[in-house]
């Protein structure tokens, strides 16, 4: 068993709370979303909270639940101890927990994602063993799954794919397994590599993956472009990743809310032949072909 303190504050006391718990030997420390505001891809070197931020103190069972109150008065405010709640945890197989949400999904008719330590559903299909870890991209949100569902309608025999914004690299492990020669990831964030390279390790196509930093691309040109990001950072790079593309090569940009598909769209349609936008949920995908540099 395990004892949980749980707080609710406003975003400027979450840290100074997150360092007390540690300080008072938490074990460990989480933040949460405790308002329904969504937070986005941030810039580099940016670390946003929600207005509202659950803080969770993971103890061991005997701590002192009075010890830790009387501490943490000493240095916060009434309200904050007030919307204190102690709860205790018991003890799991944590690293299977996730298990319980993350099924085999099938995206088109030949292209599954499948966590370890399942069955494959159809080990004659295109399977990509992939779990939850250190980067986003399972195939769960609806603008990965449009991404999942795009790649397994292109004809990608012995073609050259960017996925820029790897994330998990899904997107680029997805292209390999379904006949690309060679994929490329780009990410800004370094976890996001190490995930790749990782997935991509699993699923045997390593050997044929590169990863890069945005700045380390060099002058590489793709048949296939995708790009799972957000629209300001799509509406940003419309020019690099226009040039990446190969004359007559297909694109496919997502992470793109309903509203912004206009502008999104506006921002490439003077070298790309977009089709309509796809949607799922909240969020399109907009694909289409390069017709002129």
């Amino acid at each position: 068993m395990w004892r949980q303190f749980t707080f609710s504050v406003v975003d400027n006391l979450a840290d100074p709370l997150s360092d007390a718990l540690s300080e008072l030997g938490a074990l460990s420390v989480s933040l949460e979303d405790d308002g329904d505001q969504p937070l986005f891809e941030p810039k580099p070197g940016e670390t946003p909270l929600w207005r509202t931020t659950r803080v969770t103190g993971l103890f061991e069972a005997g701590v002192d639940a009075s010890a830790v109150r009387a501490a943490l008065a000493s240095q916060f405010s009434a309200e904050v101890l007030a919307s204190l709640v102690v709860s205790e945890l018991a003890d799991q197989v944590w690293e299977r927990a996730w298990l319980e949400h993350f099924k085999p999904m099938r995206f088109g008719e030949r292209l599954w994602v499948c966590p370890s330590g399942f069955e494959l559903p159809d080990p004659d299909a295109v399977n990509i063993i992939l779990d939850p870890g250190l980067a986003f991209g399972t195939g769960t949100h609806p603008t990965t799954a449009l991404c999942l569902e795009w790649l397994a309608t292109q004809s990608l025999e012995g073609k050259t794919v960017i996925d820029y914004g790897c994330g998990s690299g899904i997107l680029a492990v997805a292209a390999l397994k379904l006949g690309a020669a060679r994929a490329l990831g780009v990410d800004l964030d370094p976890q996001a590599l190490t995930a790749s390279a990782e997935n991509a390790r699993k699923n045997g196509v390593d050997d044929r993956l590169t990863l890069f930093l945005p700045g380390q691309l060099g002058q590489v040109m793709a048949d296939v472009l995708v790009a799972n990001i957000l629209a300001g950072p799509l509406i940003g790079l419309a020019d690099i990743l226009s040039m990446r593309l190969t004359m007559g090569g297909t694109i496919a940009l997502s992470g793109i809310l309903a509203g912004q598909a206009p502008e999104v769209a506006r921002a490439y349609q003077a070298c790309m032949a977009l089709l309509p936008p796809v949607q799922r949920e909240d969020w399109v995908l907009l694909s289409g072909r390069k017709v002129a540099d």
